[in-house]
């Protein structure tokens, strides 16, 4: 990949982190302020951690973008509670998913009724960001897929993308988004350089329920992990090179899933960005 892409993309990201005890103190020692911090959101614990985190790290001075998945959400007053706490805090960004919640909390089985409803409510916040399946969900169609974000582009300012380990698949991907007329930009998700035995810690961490459903739905990561010489990310982003800095993809930067490795994944940033000017 061509030094000034690449430099592009590593200095345009966000870190995902889960709203774990340490998680406030990790991202203080380790993020610059410039970096965007997006903190998920549990269906076993809900959004109240979420939420909780999100006011904290937003008191310090970063850029806080919270997942607000559409079936945490119990109804529209719920909605419009979470809404006013977060412009509270200053928050001017959301990503609304549909959330793993089963059955539901509430009236919202899908994200976009949320979108729009924040939409009647005058939107609230200037960024809202959509999901996108660069592999297969296993439960719905890719065209679907596609579909539903056509379907959210008058709502939504941009789309985060899945996990994605295949760059032929991520480069079909942006591609066919761009020909069905889906002109939002896009954040490419991309798993931080975890270990193994870190990540399954982790998927252990979450919950006995939701770490099932965890390892269930993302079993064939851990093959990757293990496989010889491990996952490494410069990998993916050399080989994506086309599909990632061609004007046409409208790639926004990269969405860097830390799996709470904050320290680890900052570390290689910086040391890719030295490699990079070295």
């Amino acid at each position: 990949m061509a030094a000034t892409g690449l430099r592009a993309l590593l200095e345009s990201v966000r870190y995902e982190v889960l709203p774990a005890n340490a998680t406030e103190e990790k991202v203080l020692a380790h993020v610059p302020r410039d970096v965007v911090v997006t903190v998920t959101a549990s269906p076993v614990k809900g959004l109240e951690p979420t939420l909780d985190l999100t006011g904290r790290l937003a008191a310090h001075g970063y850029r806080v973008v919270p997942h607000v998945p559409a079936r945490l959400l119990r109804d529209e007053v719920h909605l419009k509670e979470v809404t006013d706490r977060l412009r509270a805090s200053r928050v001017d960004d959301v990503f609304v998913p549909a959330g793993d919640a089963d059955p539901p909390a509430g009236v919202y089985e899908g994200a976009l009724p949320v979108l729009r409803r924040l939409s009647e409510l005058g939107g609230p916040f200037a960024r809202v960001g959509v999901t996108g399946y660069p592999e297969s969900h296993p439960l719905i169609h890719d065209d679907i897929t596609i579909q539903s974000m056509w379907d959210k582009r008058e709502h939504a300012t941009y789309i985060v993308s899945n996990l994605c380990f295949d760059p032929r698949v991520l480069g079909e991907w942006v591609a066919r988004l761009r020909r069905r007329g889906v002109a939002l930009p896009v954040h490419i998700g991309v798993a931080g350089p975890v270990q193994r035995t870190k990540l399954l810690a982790m998927a252990t961490k979450i919950g006995v329920g939701e770490s099932t459903r965890f390892l269930t739905k993302h079993a064939s990561w851990f093959a990757r992990f293990a496989a010889p010489g491990g996952y490494a990310p410069e990998r993916l982003l050399t080989r994506a090179e086309a599909a990632l800095t061609a004007p046409a993809a409208g790639v926004a930067g990269l969405h860097l899933f830390t799996f709470n490795q904050i320290a680890e994944t900052e570390r290689w940033r910086r040391t890719l960005l030295d490699r990079v000017d070295g």
